[in-house]
């Protein structure tokens, strides 16, 4: 089994369970300057974290390629 297949069974999985699956972020987020680069998949959902904005769905999933 592949990476890729592995990938896409695992957010299959997720997705069969109503979560929304959102795609990998860059190395370097656009809209963020207070990271130098993405660290950790759930970088791209600070916001979410802080409070300061609501996710499209209360369940997402995604997968950080490396």
């Amino acid at each position: 089994m592949t990476s890729q297949e592995i990938r896409s069974k695992f957010l299959n999985f997720f997705e069969g369970k109503k979560h929304l699956v959102v795609p990998s972020a860059p190395m370097v987020l656009k809209n963020d300057p207070t990271l130098m680069f993405v660290n950790s998949g759930m970088a791209p959902f600070k916001e979410f974290f802080l409070g300061n904005s609501e996710p499209k769905n209360s369940r997402i999933a995604d997968t950080q390629k490396c």
